[in-house]
């Protein structure tokens, strides 16, 4: 694993609604976070309590044990932030969050970006990723060097002339080195649209990567191609 993704802080998102959570994980991997994924109550203070964490966003109308319940399970053991995704306009969710010990809530609907800088926030308030949370600016795989700035992306110094979405497209994967993602996720984190089975933008984009990272000199297998999971770089 990365140095980045070793420093990172790391956020579970406790959420039943797998559209949601999905489209909130590739937002948040693709702002330099580390991302975990619980659907169900008992799942998320399984992972909770298991892992090392920086933030919890927990969803209050969690399946098999509740937002609440998970809470006031976690607060007997560690004092991890959490952030209580509630109903609309709920002041009696947001009221019972607090009560059972959240450090922030937050209604639905809501945006991306006031979710971002209330993460933010809420992590320079308890201590959690300072100095970590921002994506560096450059950014290396051995050989490879990724520049995000100038969207400009080389292999022992020689330019391999990527377009912006295939950098953005190389630069997840490379902050996720070794790490299968999937293409629902990249087509929400980088393409910001919906997978379609019937979309080949994501594969003829990966194929024009390999293409320019083999003109390159890097070896064809270093970006694999994960049958029925995804993209992977090695």
């Amino acid at each position: 694993m990365s140095a980045l993704s070793r420093n990172a802080p790391r956020i579970l998102i406790a959420q039943h609604d797998p559209l949601l959570r999905e489209q909130l994980a590739g937002r948040l991997a693709s702002c330099g976070y580390r991302v975990l994924q619980s659907q169900q109550g008992d799942e998320a203070l399984a992972s909770a309590l298991c892992h090392r964490l920086d933030l919890i966003l927990l969803e209050t109308q969690l399946p098999q044990i509740n937002g609440f319940d998970v809470l006031k399970r976690l607060r007997k053991t560690c004092q991890t932030p959490v952030m209580m995704l509630t109903a609309t306009d709920a002041e009696d969710e947001r009221i019972a969050g607090y009560q059972q010990g959240a450090d922030d809530c937050l209604s639905r609907p809501f945006s991306f970006t006031e979710l971002h800088l209330r993460i933010e926030a809420l992590l320079r308030r308890t201590g959690g990723g300072l100095d970590r949370r921002a994506e560096p600016l450059t950014f290396c795989v051995g050989e490879l060097q990724l520049d995000r700035l100038t969207l400009h992306a080389s292999f022992q110094g020689r330019s391999l002339g990527l377009t912006p979405i295939q950098f953005q497209l190389l630069w997840v994967l490379a902050l996720h080195q070794r790490e299968p993602l999937s293409k629902p996720y990249l087509y929400r984190a980088v393409l910001e649209k919906e997978f379609s089975r019937d979309d080949r933008s994501l594969d003829m984009h990966m194929s024009r990567i390999r293409r320019k990272l083999m003109g390159a000199g890097v070896a064809a297998d270093r970006l694999k191609t994960l049958h029925g999971k995804g993209y992977c770089l090695l």
